[in-house]
């Protein structure tokens, strides 16, 4: 089964810079889309930026420009690099599959920005 470990959040002031990683394991990582996502309290969860095998990048309009998505295939990992951040990107931040696998979602990781 794919399971997805987020980490790097955490408090960070407004216009700062957070960088979050994924660990992905048992699935065929390299050959899938993967994708960042993120759930604000009190609101569903969305799509913020995707990124294909080949390194093809997609973005929300919300992040484009200050969020860049990468991956490392050696490492079964991806990253987002968070930069500028206002108080609206505060939420949990997941990865998984583009599109997602639906029983797989790790426990994400928290971005509170914040002054």
């Amino acid at each position: 089964q794919a399971q997805f470990v987020e980490s790097g959040g955490g408090l960070v002031q407004p216009g700062g810079s957070q960088r979050l990683s994924c660990a992905s394991s048992g699935i065929f990582y390299s050959i899938f889309a993967m994708g960042w996502y993120r759930q604000a309290p009190g609101k569903q969860r969305e799509l913020v930026a995707t990124i294909t095998n080949t390194r093809i990048t997609n973005y929300a309009d919300s992040v484009k420009g200050r969020f860049t998505i990468s991956r490392d295939a050696g490492k079964n990992t991806i990253y987002l690099q968070m930069n500028s951040l206002k108080s609206e990107d505060t939420a949990v931040y997941y990865c998984n599959k583009d599109p997602p696998i639906q029983d797989s979602w790790g426990q994400g990781t928290q971005v509170t920005v914040s002054s």
